[in-house]
């Protein structure tokens, strides 16, 4: 489905990139904004001490409190806005404030700890945001076939997955057409359906 409109207007679609502490949704955001990215990251601190698991990602030693913002101009009529979830329970208040209006979502997925992106597509799934899942491909992390990841995540079929690398522009933005693509055929799904009944 094509995405712009015909009076010269920029179209601006909104992109959420979720996923668990520490998988890599502000270095996609980084990786694939034209603009120096907002970002809204505050050093951890004893005070996250059993609460936010640092297993696999020892060295992590900041955290997203609010978003991350990049803008990626696509063409005369498309401009991508992406918002970067923050990562821990305790922030997800903000997470619905962030969801309004997005054409749909990147759940980022670290195969170290997989469990942890349940949450971000038990959310999608239930507010019917398209979203695709993408693997986060850190080094010494165990692979596995996508099939075998789909399963583990008990996807629907239609939802796509793919791997990629959220430190490179190129990875990142062929997750981003992946998602657009699968956002545009489900809404075109959706609007059949409507016509039909």
């Amino acid at each position: 489905m094509a995405y712009g409109r015909s009076d010269g207007v920029p179209t601006a679609i909104k992109i959420l990139i979720a996923g668990g502490f520490g998988v890599g949704k502000t270095t996609m955001v980084g990786a694939v904004s034209e603009t120096g990215p907002l970002r809204t990251e505050e050093v951890l601190t004893e005070a996250s001490t059993g609460v936010d698991s640092l297993s696999g990602v020892e060295t992590k030693s900041t955290t997203t409190v609010a978003l991350d913002f990049g803008r990626i101009t696509i063409n005369e009529q498309l401009v991508l806005y992406v918002f970067g979830t923050p990562g821990q329970d305790r922030f997800w208040f903000i997470w619905d404030e962030l969801a309004l209006g997005a054409t749909g979502a990147v759940v980022l997925a670290d195969t170290r700890r997989l469990a942890d992106c349940f949450p971000s597509v038990d959310y999608f799934e239930q507010r019917g945001t398209p979203f695709i899942i993408a693997v986060n491909c850190f080094e010494g992390a165990p692979s596995y076939d996508l099939h075998e990841i789909k399963q583990a995540l008990n996807l629907e079929t239609d939802v796509p997955i793919v791997l990629c690398d959220a430190r490179r522009r190129e990875s990142g933005k062929e997750v981003l057409i992946t998602l657009l693509r699968h956002a545009g055929s489900t809404r075109a799904r959706g609007a059949a359906v409507r016509a039909n009944a």
